[in-house]
């Protein structure tokens, strides 16, 4: 099916920002954003793209009670050439699709998600940065703005897009990779087994805060979440999937568990992993056995991966106040051709030889 979304253009169009090298994350956002709204019976409607402005909610809102919302995380490149493409944009469908079904809310097809991509980021398209590192970072939400107090399923959702041009998601990493300190928390969960951690709410993040404060403390830039039952086997870093390398085999979380998120950098490291014959594993790792990995000297890596950052080398894990250093404590080399990889496939600077990239025509 195709589309045609009704614009309507800005009168007071932002200004650039300066200097693209320091762009930081989601500090700037662009002119325009797309709307769409959903009725129950109806089904989705009314797509358009308008200005980037705050708009109205009844305060009686069901999305500010009752949290039923979800995002995703996708991004926009300018290639040497100056087209546009997307990365893997089939598996942010399918995320959002198991993400709206755990929370109750209305699925948006394929087609029309890509379209309305597809038409916000060519109203903004000029906002693309081409500066190495940056990115238009693109972030799709939908909420249920039903004004009622019943703890039920909304029957009318907003599903909007927005832009925001970005660099580094760490700011040390302008220009580059470099190791940054993580905190261990066993206190605190991200997620529990049969909760919503495979999915991309925003229950998830809020409920993080209190670790990521005691992270601060310590010097420390995100948190290693440990599992929620035994506070014993590694999960998540922060907003991202976690890859540790020991003894030449690169060891991530399962999915299984239900609350890891299936991360889209995730699945793409990998499939690189095993294309260039690296032994990777979905399975459980204790902390126990990272630190003693750290004390023997087989710890080869440590790394975090997701949209936002790509990937982020960690170089100490620190527990109740005493740093585990991973191997030399700076970058690895799996760490650093993973990130050059996947962000010359993003860029069109690395052939994609693995059919990742979408390219947009424009």
């Amino acid at each position: 099916m195709s589309y045609n979304f009704p614009v309507t253009r800005t009168t007071h169009p932002k200004p650039r920002p300066e200097d693209e090298t320091k762009l930081g994350f989601a500090r700037f956002f662009t002119d325009h954003m797309f709307v769409m709204e959903y009725d129950e019976g109806q089904g989705w409607h009314d797509g358009r793209i308008v200005p980037h402005e705050p708009f109205l909610i009844e305060p009686a809102s069901a999305v500010l009670h009752y949290a039923q919302m979800m995002f995703e995380g996708m991004k926009a490149y300018r290639r040497p050439d100056g087209k546009i493409q997307l990365f893997r944009p089939d598996r942010n469908v399918a995320r959002m699709k198991n993400t709206c079904e755990r929370m109750c809310m209305p699925e948006i097809p394929e087609d029309l998600f890509l379209a309305a991509v597809t038409a916000v980021v060519k109203e903004d398209a000029d906002w693309i940065p081409s500066a190495p590192g940056t990115s238009m970072y693109i972030r799709p939400f939908m909420f249920g703005d039903e004004v009622s107090f019943s703890v039920l399923p909304a029957k009318h959702y907003k599903f909007m897009i927005i832009l925001s041009p970005t660099g580094s998601y760490y700011a040390a990493n302008d220009g580059g990779i470099t190791t940054t300190r993580i905190f261990v928390e066993d206190e605190y969960i991200r997620a529990a087994p049969g909760g919503t951690g495979y999915a991309k709410v925003g229950g998830n993040y809020g409920g993080g805060m209190r670790a990521s404060e005691k992270a601060m403390q310590y010097d420390c830039k995100d948190v290693l979440w440990l599992d929620a039952i035994e506070h014993k086997y590694v999960e998540e870093i922060g907003t991202s999937n976690a890859f540790f390398r020991i003894n030449d085999e690169v060891i991530t979380a399962p999915l299984t568990s239900g609350t890891i998120l299936p991360g889209i950098t995730r699945d793409s490291v990998i499939q690189l992993l095993k294309k260039w014959g690296v032994k990777v594993s979905e399975r459980k790792l204790s902390i126990d056995d990272v630190f003693a990995a750290s004390k023997d000297g087989s710890l080869q890596e440590v790394f975090a991966s997701g949209t936002a950052a790509v990937i982020s080398p960690i170089g100490w894990l620190n527990f109740k106040g005493e740093d585990y250093e991973v191997a030399d404590t700076k970058v690895g080399p799996i760490a650093q051709k993973l990130y050059d990889t996947l962000y010359g496939i993003q860029t069109g600077t690395v052939e994609d030889d693995m059919g990742w990239t979408y390219p947009l025509g424009f």
